[in-house]
């Protein structure tokens, strides 16, 4: 009675304006697809799972010893696999790139690969580093450091000039034969030492470049927090704490192998670290959710009177449909990012699909294997306490199938969800205006927003590398620290040392070069390299500019001379890719958010409740943008999460962070609002239906929310730009899309659409296949689980002609002849 005077209110509320919509001539033209035609017909994914769901049940001990040895062959090949080398980021195309390639090819005696060490000293008070006493130190140095195991050769600063013009300070450069990560311990140690010999001397030393660089590490304090967290949520949503160490282990399943996976194939596939953790940070995120969303379901089965078999079935049928898809999304969204071209956001977008299928499967088979293994354990106690009572009632009645079917199905209360949901219905407009508002205001921060490539400027102060970078800014400038390299090819040129001669001299005429260096040829005579130091520093906007400065006076130079002419380094390397960001931007959101669409709409069946879930994506991200630059660039709570250095974001994060969050964002729209739809398609109104939705999803939506915030958070104290800003930027952005988009706007923009938020044209309908994701065919062949009658339109909307059923959408006979329940 409850649901059935709530239905009738609301259609009075609506009043006249419901009734065109409630027309015949409106469904004939967008039917609400319960009995679809489709060109491609029924696909029933409800049915498919459900088999998996109670054949994972049954097997529970074969899949949970599947799974267990996968974990340990993962682990194996990790252990065993080589160690490999960080390779740096390219961007194959741009003129950048293609003078890195055509140094490899010209100077093959360099070892561009090979580790560096740039050791800085600097006089002490009321001294020069030409003294006598801190000159013996200097060499003393060098000469500890010159032939040493794995060395290729080290500069004399008193030769190359590598002396201040104040004299307060040097520097030497060790090039090393091996890769930082190949550098033994030994030869570190000996790096260290000597550097420890000329500090014990009086002299202030420091060490940049790559030698000593320390590779970011998991599993430390705050990931810990994180992951303790999302237990404690879980404990406190399920009431269980098996069932929340179910939901934890299932986590931990998955991203043990996909943490395994990426470290075995590191080295034959080029897979850096940030490509291992962003896999382990979504692999615990999205794995804590997706068993979570089974688990209730699961819980819910077995409280309307399912068998622990049979409501595992359904609960995969279910719930585990929403998984698919929802998974699914995020895996387009981060193999889109291949689109870009950069080999390095590829190899991190197919690293985090790989994650988010794996916890895709793991959730719909080992979680029903877990439930067959833990058995009445995953219900809460009060649940095992009302089943026992249930079970004991029962048993007094003669006849079982005389029993009531209340008994079997207990009223479901309103909860937080539901009181919600009806706030939002009761002043959509006002919820909608203040939702949208307070996240434009904050994503106003976004104009400001800077793209760079993090370097040594970027680390703690309290860093050597840091340190060594200010040392020499002091000394030398603060362009020093971004030199450009100027690669000219002179193959095609007539006279090659004039052809270098000349864009010496042209670099020497441009403001903002602080100098230029004498070009050195390779021994074919047929490729020179000219440094030129900016004035300013390597991530300004200056110096920015200036680089394009040279590239447009190199065309005049090309012409006169027949030479080629490139500008790369790091500086010339960020513009490069920033402009590529920002060329495949479009494309790459174009391609993911119409595939997205696409297939939203084929779960859905509709077209403006896709759209409206994409629009509100861009507020989600829009905000998370806002909230990037006010920490990372304007400092703002920066401290309180231990980022102790602002400057501009990684040119590769927002087109990450809007892969990675669209597909995220995805996930919470289909795992609420497949419940509202199957609400709506049973019988309820377009409001009754939100709040049938957000009672049965609300909570565990929320709950999932905050464990994605948490892990996702926990990541934050990794001392690595790129993942510090992952963190950040992937955390608040799931807090304004789950509690402020799903949870208002969305709710907010399905009532004021009515009934028109689930229109679909006959063509489309005809066209996208029916997946079955309600679980329609399960429904009809399980009693327990057939539409609640109070959710039935009234007998008085019935009996009115214009909302007479449709002939359009009757059920087919040719389909009802062959059993398809999905008729």
């Amino acid at each position: 009675m409850h649901h059935t005077k709530t239905v009738t209110a609301d259609d009075a509320r609506w009043g006249s304006r419901k009734a065109p919509w409630n027309s015949r001539e409106f469904r004939a033209l967008f039917p609400v697809p319960q009995c679809s035609a489709a060109v491609f017909g029924v696909i029933d994914v409800a049915t498919i799972l459900y088999r998996i769901g109670r054949w994972s049940f049954r097997r529970r001990r074969l899949v949970a010893g599947l799974w267990l040895g996968a974990v340990l062959i993962a682990f194996v090949a990790a252990a065993t696999a080589p160690s490999g080398q960080e390779e740096d980021i390219s961007m194959p195309g741009t003129e950048s790139q293609k003078a890195f390639d055509l140094l490899d090819e010209r100077f093959p005696q360099s070892n561009a690969q090979g580790a560096e060490a740039r050791v800085v000293f600097e006089a002490p008070d009321g001294t020069v580093m030409t003294d006598g006493t801190n000159r013996a130190v200097v060499e003393e140095t060098l000469a500890a450091l010159d032939g040493g195991t794995q060395v290729a050769g080290v500069t004399d600063p008193y030769e190359t000039d590598a002396v201040s013009d104040d004299g307060r300070v040097a520097y030497f450069t060790v090039a090393y034969t091996e890769a930082a990560v190949d550098l033994s311990g030994s030869t570190k140690d000996a790096l260290e030492d000597a550097v420890d010999e000329a500090r014990d001397a009086g002299l202030t030393v420091e060490v940049g470049g790559s030698a000593l660089e320390a590779e970011a590490s998991v599993g430390g304090t705050t990931e810990m927090i994180g992951v303790a967290v999302a237990a404690v949520v879980l404990i406190l949503t399920l009431g269980s704490m098996v069932a929340a160490g179910l939901s934890l282990m299932s986590a931990f399943t998955g991203v043990a192998i996909s943490f395994g996976l990426v470290s075995a194939l590191s080295v034959p596939l080029g897979l850096t670290s940030t490509v291992a953790i962003l896999g382990l940070m979504l692999g615990l995120a999205v794995g804590i959710d997706y068993a979570l969303f089974i688990t209730s379901r699961y819980r819910e089965e077995q409280a309307r009177g399912s068998e622990p078999e049979e409501a595992a079935g359904l609960a995969v049928g279910t719930a585990g449909s929403a998984v698919v898809f929802a998974g699914a999304t995020v895996i387009i969204a981060l193999a889109g990012l291949g689109v870009v071209g950069i080999p390095e956001l590829t190899k991190i977008g197919l690293g985090g699909a790989g994650a988010v299928a794996l916890a895709v499967v793991v959730a719909l088979t080992l979680v029903p294997a877990m439930f067959g293994l833990f058995g009445g354990r995953v219900l809460s106690r009060k649940a095992r306490k009302a089943q026992k009572s249930r079970v004991a009632g029962l048993s007094t009645v003669a006849e079982p199938s005389a029993v009531p079917a209340a008994v079997a199905t207990p009223a479901v209360r309103d909860g937080l969800g539901a009181r919600w949901a009806r706030f939002v219905l009761r002043r959509p407009l006002a919820v909608l205006l203040v939702a949208g508002l307070g996240l434009g205001a904050v994503a106003a921060p976004a104009l400001g927003l800077e793209l760079g490539l993090p370097g040594d400027e970027s680390k703690s102060e309290t860093t050597t590398q840091r340190q060594a970078y200010d040392l020499l800014s002091d000394g030398f400038g603060p362009g020093f620290n971004g030199p450009l390299t100027v690669v000219v090819d002179t193959a095609q040129s007539a006279d090659p040392e004039a052809a270098a001669g000349q864009v010496v001299e042209t670099l020497q005429g441009i403001d903002g070069v602080a100098s230029v260096e004498a070009p050195v040829l390779n021994e074919a005579g047929d490729t020179a390299v000219i440094t030129a130091v900016p004035e300013t520093a390597p991530n300004s906007a200056e110096t920015k500019e200036l680089v394009e400065e040279i590239r447009s006076a190199a065309s005049g130079v090309e012409s006169d001379t027949g030479a080629d002419i490139a500008v790369t380094g790091n500086t010339a390397l960020n513009i490069d890719i920033s402009e590529a960001m920002a060329d495949a931007l479009i494309p790459y959101l174009s391609v993911v958010i119409g595939l997205a669409i696409i297939l939203l709409m084929v779960v859905f069946r509709s077209i403006l409740v896709p759209i409206k879930a994409a629009l509100g994506f861009l507020l989600s991200v829009g905000a998370a943008f806002g909230v990037l630059v006010a920490v990372f660039q304007w400092g703002w709570g920066a401290d309180l999460i231990g980022i102790e250095q602002t400057g501009p974001v990684m040119s590769l994060m927002p087109i990450l962070v809007i892969g990675i969050v669209f597909g995220l964002a995805m996930d919470y729209e289909v795992f609420l609002f497949t419940r509202v739809r199957e609400a709506y398609v049973h019988g309820a109104s377009p409001d009754e239906a939100i709040v049938e939705g957000f009672r049965h999803s609300g909570r565990v939506v929320t709950a999932a929310a905050i464990i994605m915030i948490s892990v996702f958070a926990g990541f934050i104290g990794i001392h690595m730009p790129t993942i510090q800003t992952m963190g950040v930027g992937l955390a608040s952005a799931v807090l304004f899309d789950a509690f402020v988009v799903r949870m208002a706007i969305a709710p907010a923009v399905m009532a004021l659409l009515g009934h028109r938020a689930w229109a679909m044209p006959r063509i489309l309908n005809r066209v996208l296949p029916d997946v079955d994701i309600e679980g329609e065919a399960l429904r009809r062949t399980d009693p327990v689980l057939s539409p609640d009658p109070a959710l039935a339109p009234e007998p008085a909307l019935a009996a009115d002609p214009a909302l007479a059923p449709d002939p359009a959408l009757a059920p087919d006979p040719v389909a009802a002849t062959r059993g398809d329940s999905r008729a």
